[in-house]
């Protein structure tokens, strides 16, 4: 059996790790059985992006709630009735926490009584089967995969099959949720699905649909990763009329959606992670007028913080566009600075719609270039280190003068970097000592020639007659051949005297 939790811890970014390592912990203070639930696991297993980490609890989960909140999770929506809130946590990280529940309708369409629940009939009641799948937190049962409908067989065959034959007719806005679904991850409809589907289409069930789950639609559709495609297909099933009947008139802005889809790939590449939901709403309603666009966001419910940053987005992409080709930010310091104090929606927005290639140069800088040499100064703390410098002000002033000078092209080459770090840190390379050098011996070799060995016969006799004040002794002069032999006859001859 796979090893879910692995599977899903390695695939979580690092602030999604610390969410659900937290997560355990409430339910192990609390005594309460919690669940990661639906998206985050059908896109582990079918191999997409986890954008939403998704809680499930057996219980009443308004006591975990309130810590989280403390603990300074934004709460960005609550719904009592449901004991349902979703967050942001640090490192904007969407998720959510809701009490396990079971919807019972008295009739087909009519509004279902709720009654909680265990986390098998919470899954039981859900859409698709796709989404029906949990994994367990608890610490019996850590990794546990639960999937009562066969969720997995279906993300196997690239299937999207719905729960009931009254699926659509319950709530109509699956409509909408379905194509949405099988567009992000390219599912077919099972046969039964497509015919209760086509159904509730010839029987105009999306005429039931309510502004507030249009727009709860249109939110999430927003942030896809490309959603274009889903787009096309609520426009060809007749179903954008449903969302806003301004948007079926004047047709989405596909242009600028495939725009800003090129452009999050850019950001993406050099290992950034924009929230574009906002550029993306705007793209998407980008035909509209200032008039039909703030009606159609009030009416779909979107936040008032929301609905303000939409309306203001071009706005501020002027401005940026503005400051980056301004002597503010004619050095590449202060144009960084700038980009890393902007929002990164906002620089991908400028990214993908801009014109002014100047600001455009300075945005790819800025993710090509710049960012890599500041995401490389954990490597100058330690050559400083090893260098001798201790912690403290001036050191931290040392690695941003660094940085500023590697954005000025400087430090390219390793024995670079040392000289200057050497040299803004004031620490100076130690000199080397002088080696005494020892007299060499001149040995002849065993191939050595006659002569040869008779001048290093020679070196080594001028060498030992050497004496400490460099002068050489004279060494006493040999006597001639024929001068031995005069002598010798002398000798010769007084004997026979």
């Amino acid at each position: 059996m796979p090893d879910y939790m692995y599977l899903l811890e390695s695939r979580l970014s690092a602030e999604q790790r610390t969410v659900l390592a937290r997560m355990q912990e409430l339910g192990a203070s609390t005594s309460s059985n919690i669940y990661l639930s639906g998206g985050a696991v059908r896109d582990i297993i079918s191999g997409m992006p986890i954008r939403d980490l998704d809680f499930t609890v057996e219980g009443n989960p308004t006591r975990i709630i309130r810590e989280l909140e403390k603990e300074g999770a934004q709460i960005l929506d609550e719904d009592e009735k449901l004991r349902r809130a979703e967050f942001l946590f640090a490192g904007d990280v969407d998720g959510s926490v809701s009490a396990a529940r079971d919807e019972v309708y008295v009739r087909p369409g009519t509004v279902p009584e709720i009654r909680w629940s265990t986390i098998m009939e919470d899954l039981r009641r859900r859409d698709f089967s796709v989404n029906a799948i949990a994994i367990s937190l608890n610490p019996a049962s850590r990794g546990l995969l639960l999937d009562p409908t066969n969720g997995l067989s279906d993300l196997d065959k690239h299937e999207l099959r719905g729960l009931s034959i009254h699926s659509f007719t319950n709530q109509p806005v699956r409509l909408l949720r379905s194509l949405r679904f099988a567009a992000r991850l390219s599912l077919k409809f099972e046969t039964r699905t497509k015919e209760w589907f086509d159904l509730a289409m010839d029987r105009e069930l999306y005429k039931q649909i309510t502004p507030e789950e249009a727009g709860e639609e249109l939110q999430q559709l927003a942030r896809e990763d490309k959603p274009g495609a889903a787009l096309k297909a609520w426009e060809t099933a007749g179903l954008l009329n449903s969302v806003a009947p301004q948007l079926a008139k004047k047709h989405p802005h596909y242009d600028a959606l495939a725009r800003l889809v090129r452009s999050r790939d850019e950001l993406l590449s050099a290992g950034l992670r924009p929230r574009l939901t906002i550029p993306t709403a705007a793209a998407i309603l980008g035909k509209l007028k200032s008039r039909d666009l703030s009606g159609v966001l009030h009416r779909a419910r979107f936040r008032a913080t929301d609905i303000s940053a939409i309306l203001k987005l071009e706005a501020e992409g002027k401005k940026l566009v503005k400051l980056l080709i301004s002597r503010k930010a004619a050095i590449p310091r202060d144009a960084y600075a700038l980009l890393e104090a902007t929002p990164m929606d906002i620089v991908g927005y400028v990214l993908a719609e801009s014109k002014n290639t100047k600001a455009k140069a300075q945005i790819r800088n800025y993710i090509s270039k710049w960012r890599p040499l500041r995401m490389s100064l954990p490597s100058v703390v330690t050559e400083l280190e090893a260098l001798g410098m201790e912690h403290g002000p001036k050191f931290d002033k040392v690695v941003e003068d660094f940085f500023n000078a590697q954005l000025r092209g400087k430090a390219k080459l390793p024995e670079e970097r040392v000289k200057l770090l050497r040299k803004l840190s004031g620490i100076k390379e130690v000199p080397k000592k002088e080696e005494k050098k020892k007299p060499v011996k001149t040995v002849p070799s065993k191939g050595a020639t006659k002569i040869e060995a008779m001048q290093a016969a020679k070196v080594r006799a001028a060498a030992a007659n050497a004496v400490p004040g460099g002068k050489p002794v004279k060494p006493a002069e040999k006597k001639s051949a024929p001068a031995k032999k005069a002598k010798s006859s002398a000798k010769k001859a007084k004997k026979r005297k």
